[in-house]
């Protein structure tokens, strides 16, 4: 059984026991909690349900294992002939999660 569930704007394939690195979430280490809408369920007998926009009375379980921080990324702007240029950094926060169980009522 897997499912793709949408958690901050993105769209994450989610089966029991995987670990994703999804967008930072405002939960404590060690909590579960619901992840975002199911759009898309796979059952084990083979069967698709798709949303309309999601799956009614299915939601996603996970349990945050860790918050972190992306490596940096160096953004350059750079305009030829005007000496502009322009360095920053950015490091993307986000929160590792295991996913627990995925119920259907």
């Amino acid at each position: 059984m897997y499912a793709i569930v949408d958690a901050g704007g993105k769209q994450y394939k989610a089966a029991p026991g995987d670990i994703l690195i999804v967008d930072r979430l405002q939960a404590q280490v060690g909590e579960v909690i619901a992840l975002g809408r199911v759009l898309l369920l796979r059952q084990e007998d083979g069967r698709t349900i798709v949303g309309n926009p999601s799956v009614e009375n299915a939601t996603a379980y996970v349990r945050v294992l860790e918050h972190g921080r992306a490596p940096k990324i160096r953004v350059f702007k750079y305009k030829p002939k005007v000496n502009y240029r322009r360095r920053r950094g950015h490091r993307q926060p986000f929160t590792k999660v295991k996913v627990e169980k995925i119920e259907v009522q």
